[in-house]
């Protein structure tokens, strides 16, 4: 069977790019080993950002800061959490993904995908069979998984993913997290909020360790508040199960060993492209160290009529970078438009809480540009929307060009940074000064709110700056 375009996998990048090119009136066909609707949906986002919410409405209810107000936090029902969990990820992929693809009218293949001369796809079904699909172009957007570090007997002890600790039967009782990035973070304030003692484990010598480092201290601050155990500059030297236990041995940076123990040990040290049985050599389409699919500044691979969109391709790995992948490349093959994409001003938020979001240059990286630059943190006790909830844990970091104030850079950690970070993005896509944004209004008792009053700090006294001061 012949389309204009073939591709592989039925995540966000492949989506968008099928969504794209049957805009134009063109034919796709989707072709997918797996569950319709990629990691996103199925295993990544939807899922973890509900246990998330449902975690946190437990822990209010047990450790809020009102005077006057009764609450508390009863035992988790975690069969009944993980139900619900699984009725909203169908309902979602359902409406949004399955229903979507009806809607726009392209063919899903359900099968695996193999690149062979021509280039054409020979596809497998799971059911046995095969059928070759030919197309003018193809999108490799098969996705990563989740990267499991060479630890002696971390593979025969067994091990917990990002994916399987959303399906356990039961809540463990402990949990050892390998992994201080924005998934094991999340993750382990998620098991700890619900009940779960949680030992969170850094190689590195800080928690969030791609964030400024104000923000780890933040973290794990409140981390240590919440119970959580933290563990960093320190090697995983081995992994063993005995007797329903797994013991995870530690080396520290002065050479002493620890043994952890717990019922579980998750592992959240990062995800590869997927790129097994894709036949790729056969088409010219080359990988780089570390399995991803080579690609151009527009996205195209080795070969002319082959692209990569996604996490395949080692970039961002976010379902918003995904999603614009897949429709650049349709403009790109069908219309020769020529668009890269610019990811200077590319937000990240880590879903704990407080929330960490943040934006363009760390200090650090601007300093490893070369960059003149200064720098300001406004603690969230100098915030007013902090002081009225009763928790000020976090803070406001600026990074700005020196001599022209130009922003390079903006960290938040607060509640709903996630939202607020949205007018940084804007400040950096536009190239705005901190006088600009110190004189630019803002809605009082709002997190957004704190981009102003840090912008202000860089020419204000801090002291003087009131909960109204203009």
């Amino acid at each position: 069977m012949s389309y204009d375009l073939a591709v592989i996998g039925s995540g966000g990048a492949a989506f968008s790019a099928a969504i794209a090119t049957r805009r134009k009136n063109k034919t796709v066909a989707m072709i997918d080993r797996g569950i319709i609707g990629g990691t996103c949906v199925n295993t990544g986002c939807v899922p973890s950002k509900a246990l998330l919410a449902a975690a946190e409405a437990r822990y209010i209810a047990g450790h809020h800061p009102f005077p006057g107000i009764r609450t508390d936090a009863g035992p988790v029902d975690f069969p009944a959490l993980i139900t619900g969990k699984r009725a909203l990820v169908e309902q979602i992929r359902t409406d949004k993904y399955i229903d979507l693809a009806a809607h726009y009218g392209w063919h899903i293949c359900r099968g695996a995908a193999r690149f062979a001369a021509g280039p054409s796809l020979e596809v497998s079904a799971s059911g046995g069979g095969s059928q070759r699909i030919q197309a003018e172009h193809y999108v490799i957007a098969t996705g990563s998984a989740p990267l499991s570090p060479l630890i002696p007997g971390l593979a025969e002890a067994g091990y917990l993913t990002s994916t399987s600790a959303m399906e356990l039967g039961e809540l463990p009782d402990s949990l050892i997290v390998l992994g201080g990035g924005y998934v094991g973070l999340e993750l382990a304030q998620l098991f700890a909020r619900l009940g779960t003692q949680v030992t969170v484990v850094e190689n590195l010598d800080r928690l969030a360790p791609a964030e400024e480092p104000e923000t780890s201290r933040v973290i794990e601050d409140v981390f240590a508040d919440e119970g959580i155990q933290i563990r960093t500059r320190v090697t995983v030297t081995s992994v063993e199960r005995a007797e329903g236990t797994m013991f995870v041995t530690l080396r520290h940076p002065d050479g002493n060993p620890e043994q952890l123990r717990a019922q579980h040990c998750l592992v959240a040290t990062g995800r590869r492209p997927v790129t097994d049985d894709l036949n790729l050599a056969a088409v010219g389409v080359k990988t780089g160290d570390r399995g991803e699919v080579l690609v151009d500044a527009q996205l195209r691979t080795h070969h002319p009529r082959i692209w990569a969109a996604g996490d395949v391709t080692g970039h961002p790995q976010f379902v918003y970078v995904a999603g614009a992948h897949g429709a650049l490349i349709a403009d790109n093959a069908f219309d020769n438009a020529g668009r890269t994409l610019d990811y200077r001003h590319l937000p990240r938020v880590t879903f704990t809480s407080p929330q960490i979001a943040s934006v363009g240059l760390t200090e650090e990286q601007a300093t490893q540009q070369d960059l003149d630059c200064m720098c300001r943190v406004l603690p969230l006790d100098h915030l007013p929307r902090g002081l009225v909830n009763r928790d000020t844990r976090g803070l406001v970091k600026i990074v700005a060009e020196r001599g022209t104030g130009r922003i390079l850079g903006v960290s938040l950690v607060a509640p709903s940074a996630g939202d607020a970070i949205l007018a940084a993005v804007y400040a950096i896509k536009h190239g705005m000064t901190v006088d600009e944004i110190a004189d630019t209004w803002a809605p009082y008792l709002t997190v957004g709110e704190g981009l102003r009053l840090a912008a202000q700090t860089f020419t204000r006294d801090i002291a003087l700056l009131s909960c109204c001061a203009s």
